[in-house]
């Protein structure tokens, strides 16, 4: 179903965008239109209620403040089950209706977006993939309609292997790491970036998968004890998540030396693990907590105003909750880019909305302006760069919370880069994709 809010008040600028001036109640507001491919049943329910509830409730938000420099936002869900075939189906039925006001659409789903790659290209429409998805899509002279926003999962991968090798004096020579991995397009996408790292850091890489939905695992940590590894990279999501916490606990694998990618480092996965679950870190691109402004001010506007999406409260400002706010964020972000260039005040088409997401400049100044300062990390995209970041910190579960335990870091980019770079050059060679011309992109 289709939510819009009344208008109020309106955003100025991209640089200096506030939420304020009122417009002429007889103006009729135009609309933007975002198509929510969502998952809220199923393995993965509890994580897409978290994120997507964050998500529209920003875009609720953003209504209820005077939308984008006027521009009412509008959207319309619709149910995935975290299914490839249900994800393109769901794409085909709301697409027509994105066409001539499109917003990012974002179905938190690597396997759905790699499936949707070709056809939103074929279609014109932007595909944001804000930490997941096709990683060689950073380079938007192959992939000018999709965007890996923020950071990507080699990027992740190289900046947990970083975060150990600082933990061990700057050096991983001679240790072993298992790296334990959902079998699916998610699970797989950081392997070329970790055995690029071993190959270079001379550190041993056992890989293990976890068959969907990952709720069984008996023999993958019988072999993980077996193993006796220095660390355990875990690449899972939904149930497998606590599933391996609770395993680990059981053969007394300590939890302190695994580490988890950002689809692994949530509430939804440590608080049902229980005691399982403290000590064990995960990567992250977004803190937790309502200490963040932004998060506050949408529980204070967007709840107060019942008009909240969540109808369980308690997910307000976990991490998934508030990635979902960061994915919103810059999606309204990159419309208002968009507007700064070919209009204020109007509904984006989707090659302008393209052109916004291609041109975001989302700087500390700005992040501190809409209160998300600390929600995510500062964001600048190009033509040649479709990330825009390669930034995450470290947090840990203490037993009731996440602490964060570092600043940015950043994961090697003179390794990642050409590998993902030469990715997409053979992609481009298969379909026959000539590359732009980068340097005459404006």
């Amino acid at each position: 179903m289709i939510k819009k809010f009344k208008q109020l008040a309106i955003a100025t600028s991209v640089a200096a965008a506030c939420f304020g001036a009122v417009l002429p109640s007889a103006q009729a507001a135009e609309e933007q239109f975002f198509m929510i491919p969502s998952y809220r049943v199923g393995p993965y329910g509890a994580n897409g209620q978290a994120f997507y509830g964050g998500f529209i409730d920003y875009l609720s938000y953003v209504n209820m403040k005077g939308g984008i420099d006027g521009v009412q936002v509008t959207w319309e869900e619709c149910e995935t089950e975290y299914n490839n075939a249900k994800g393109v189906e769901c794409y085909e039925r709301m697409k027509s209706k994105a066409q001539k006001a499109p917003g990012p659409i974002h179905t938190m789903a690597t396997g759905i977006s790699y499936a949707l790659v070709d056809k939103s290209a074929a279609d014109k429409l932007p595909l944001a993939m804000m930490g997941y998805g096709l990683t060689s899509a950073v380079d938007g002279s192959v992939f000018p309609w999709a965007f890996p926003l923020v950071t990507t999962y080699q990027m992740q991968a190289s900046a947990i292997i970083k975060f150990l090798k600082d933990k061990n004096n700057g050096s991983l020579e001679g240790k072993k790491i298992v790296f334990l991995y959902h079998d699916s397009a998610y699970g797989k996408e950081p392997i070329l970036a970790l055995e690029a790292e071993a190959r270079l850091g001379k550190f041993e890489l056992v890989q293990i998968p976890v068959a969907h939905p990952g709720n069984e695992q008996g023999s993958q940590w019988l072999r993980i004890r077996q193993e006796k590894p220095d660390y355990v990279i875990m690449w899972g999501w939904g149930v497998m998540n606590q599933t391996a916490l609770k395993a680990a606990q059981k053969v007394g694998y300590p939890r302190d030396k695994m580490i988890g990618s950002w689809w692994a480092g949530s509430e939804e996965d440590t608080v049902p693990a229980g005691d399982a679950a403290k000590g064990y870190m995960s990567a992250t691109w977004n803190v937790a907590g309502k200490g963040v402004p932004l998060i506050a001010d949408i529980e204070k506007t967007v709840y107060g105003g019942g008009k909240g999406n969540l109808s369980d409260k308690s997910k307000l400002g976990t991490v998934l909750y508030n990635r979902g706010v960061s994915a919103a964020v810059l999606s309204v972000e990159a419309l208002l880019t968009a507007q700064a260039k070919y209009g204020k005040g109007k509904a984006m088409n989707a090659e302008q909305v393209r052109w916004g997401l291609e041109n975001l400049n989302i700087t500390e100044a700005r992040l501190r302006q809409i209160g998300a300062t600390g929600l995510l990390p500062d964001v600048k995209t190009s033509c040649s760069n479709h990330e825009g970041s390669g930034k995450v910190k470290m947090q840990q579960w203490d037993g009731s919370k996440w602490v964060v335990l570092t600043d940015w870091i950043e994961g090697n980019k003179q390794l990642i880069h050409p590998l993902f770079q030469a990715d997409a050059a053979k992609y481009a060679k298969e379909k026959g994709v000539t590359p732009r011309d980068c340097s005459k992109e404006k």
